[in-house]
C-alpha cells in the first residue's frame, strides 16, 4: 500500500477542505477524525481525489499509514484539545517525527509547546483564507525551527495560493510561535479592515438614506480602485443579495450583533505587552464587544433616541476616508509586528509577510504589493512616512476628518475611523500633550520628568 506524505487529525470544515487540497495537489495524505464516521464520510465524498485519501480508524493506524520521518497536521480546536493529541500521539511518533498545528492558537501556547520537552518536533503554523482558501489556495505562515518548515515546505507551497506573479503566499516567518503571531496579527487587521467597512456601510444606509443594492453597486466600483480587496469584493455581493426565505435585501433581515473567536481580541491584549499603538484594531474589537450587548443598545435608544441622523457626504469623500483608514490600520499592524520582532528576538521578514498576505488569506488586497515594496526599502519606518502612503494619506486624509466630524456631529459611531484620525493626529505632531501627564506624574508621584533645554532639574516645584 502506497505511504501517506503526510497526515492530517481534524476532519471539520477547515481540516477537510485542507485535505482536499493536498491531495489535489498531488500528495497522499492519511487522515483521522476522532468520529470515525466523519473519516469514512470524508473519503467516500472525496471523489476523484479518493485515491490519494487514506482514511485510518486509529490513531495507530493513522501513524502507520505515514511514509517516516512522518509530518501530521492538527486541525483541532486551539488550547487543551492541541495539548491533547500531542500526549495521544507522543507514544506512537518517534523523535524526527513532525507535529503541526494549523489551527488558530495563541502563539503563546506554540512557544511553550516548542519549548517543552516534547518527543517529537513541533512546528506552529497560521493559515488564513476561511473554507475556500483552504481548499483551494490559503496563505501560510510557518513558525518554529526552519529545517522542521523547509521539510513541509513543498506541499505547504504547493497548496498556498499564487500572488499575480505567481509567488507562492506561503513561508517560515520565525522562530517558536512567530507564525502564530503573525496570522493573530493578520487576524487583528481583518477585524479593523471590517468594521471601517460596516462604518463606511452604516454612513451610507442611514447617513444617505441608500438601499442596500445601491450600496452594493457603490462597493463594487470601489473594488475597481484603490480599495480593491477580498472584503470590498464581498461588502459588494452580501450588499446585493437577497434573502430567498422573504426577497429582501440579505443585509436587512440579519441581526446586527458580530461573532469572534478572539484572534483580535488576542492582538489588542499583545500590542498592551508590546506597547505598540493599534487603535484602529482595539476600536475594532471593542464595537465587536458592543454589538452583542443588544438588550443595553435597545435601552439606550429608548433613553437617548435613535442617534443616526442624515448627513451630507459624497460617496467618493467616504472612498477616500476608507483609503486612508486602511492604510492607518495596516501601517498600526505592521508596527506592531516589528516590535514582537525586537521583543521575541525573531527575525521578522516585514516585506515578506506583506506579500504573504497578497493571495489566499482575508485581507488581501491591492495596496499590499506597495506595502511589501515600502516596507523593504525601510522595515522598520512606520508604513505612513514611506513616501508612497504618505501622499496618499495627504491626499484622502482631509476626507476621512471630514468623514469623521460630519459623522459625530449626526450621531453616527465611527470607532475605527474616528480612532485611526486620533492616531494620525497624533502621530503628525511634533510636540503634544503628555508633558501635562508628565506634570502630574511628578506632583503625586515624584516620577521626575525631562525637560526640553536638557537641564539637571527633573521636578516641579510643587511646595509639597
Amino acid at each position: 500500500m502506497t505511504k501517506a506524505q503526510i497526515g492530517l487529525i481534524g476532519l471539520g470544515t477547515m481540516g477537510a477542505a485542507l485535505a482536499l487540497n493536498i491531495a489535489e495537489k498531488g500528495f497522499p495524505i492519511a487522515v483521522w477524525n476522532r468520529t470515525t464516521a466523519v473519516t469514512r464520510r470524508f473519503q467516500a465524498e472525496a471523489g476523484e481525489l479518493a485515491d490519494r485519501v487514506i482514511p485510518t480508524e486509529s490513531l495507530a493506524d493513522l501513524v502507520a499509514a505515514i511514509a517516516p520521518p512522518r509530518a501530521i497536521i492538527l486541525m483541532v480546536p486551539a488550547g487543551q484539545p492541541v495539548d491533547d493529541q500531542i500526549t495521544a500521539l507522543a507514544p506512537l511518533l518517534d523523535p524526527g517525527d513532525l507535529l503541526v498545528d494549523a489551527g488558530n492558537a495563541n502563539f503563546h501556547d506554540t512557544n511553550r509547546r516548542t519549548a517543552s520537552d516534547l518527543p517529537m518536533r513541533f512546528l506552529g503554523m497560521g493559515v488564513s483564507g476561511g473554507e475556500e482558501g483552504a481548499r483551494h489556495g490559503p496563505a501560510i505562515m510557518g513558525g518554529g525551527a526552519r529545517a522542521d518548515w523547509d521539510r513541509i515546505a513543498p506541499i505547504m507551497q504547493a497548496i498556498a495560493a499564487r500572488a499575480e506573479d505567481g509567488t507562492p503566499c506561503a513561508t517560515w516567518m520565525g522562530d517558536a510561535g512567530a507564525g502564530h503571531f503573525v496570522k493573530t496579527v493578520h487576524n487583528g487587521i481583518e477585524y479593523a479592515d471590517m468594521q471601517m467597512i460596516a462604518e463606511i456601510y452604516g454612513l451610507m444606509r442611514d447617513g444617505l438614506g441608500m438601499d442596500a443594492s445601491g450600496i452594493g453597486e457603490t462597493f463594487a466600483l470601489w473594488n475597481e480602485g484603490p480599495l480593491k480587496s477580498y472584503l470590498i469584493e464581498i461588502s459588494a455581493t452580501v450588499s446585493r443579495a437577497s434573502d430567498p426565505l422573504t426577497g429582501a435585501p440579505m443585509l436587512d433581515v440579519i441581526l446586527d450583533a458580530a461573532g469572534q473567536k478572539g484572534t483580535g481580541r488576542w492582538t489588542a491584549v499583545e500590542a498592551q505587552h508590546l506597547a505598540a499603538p493599534i487603535p484602529v484594531i482595539e476600536a475594532a474589537v471593542m464595537a465587536r464587544n458592543v454589538s452583542a450587548r443588544l438588550d443595553e443598545r435597545k435601552a439606550g435608544e429608548a433613553r437617548f433616541g435613535p442617534a443616526p441622523q442624515p448627513l451630507e457626504l459624497a460617496t467618493a469623500e467616504l472612498e477616500a476616508a476608507l483609503i486612508a483608514g486602511k492604510i492607518l490600520c495596516y501601517a498600526q499592524g505592521f508596527a506592531m509586528i516589528e516590535a514582537a520582532g525586537r521583543n521575541f528576538g525573531w527575525q521578522l521578514d516585514l516585506p515578506g509577510i506583506a506579500r504573504v498576505w497578497r493571495a489566499g488569506c482575508i485581507i488581501r488586497s491591492a495596496m499590499l504589493n506597495d506595502m511589501a515594496a515600502a516596507l523593504a526599502e525601510n522595515p522598520a519606518r512606520n508604513l505612513v512616512l514611506a513616501p508612497a502612503f504618505a501622499e496618499r494619506l495627504q491626499a484622502s486624509i482631509p476626507a476621512l476628518r471630514q468623514v469623521v466630524a460630519q459623522g459625530v456631529l449626526h450621531g453616527h459611531a465611527l470607532p475605527a475611523l474616528a480612532s485611526g484620525l486620533s492616531w494620525f493626529d497624533m502621530m503628525r505632531t511634533g510636540r503634544g500633550t503628555a508633558n501635562m501627564i508628565q506634570a502630574q506624574r511628578d506632583f503625586f508621584g515624584a516620577h521626575g520628568f525631562d525637560r526640553l533645554d536638557g537641564r539637571d532639574t527633573h521636578h516641579g516645584p510643587w511646595g509639597h
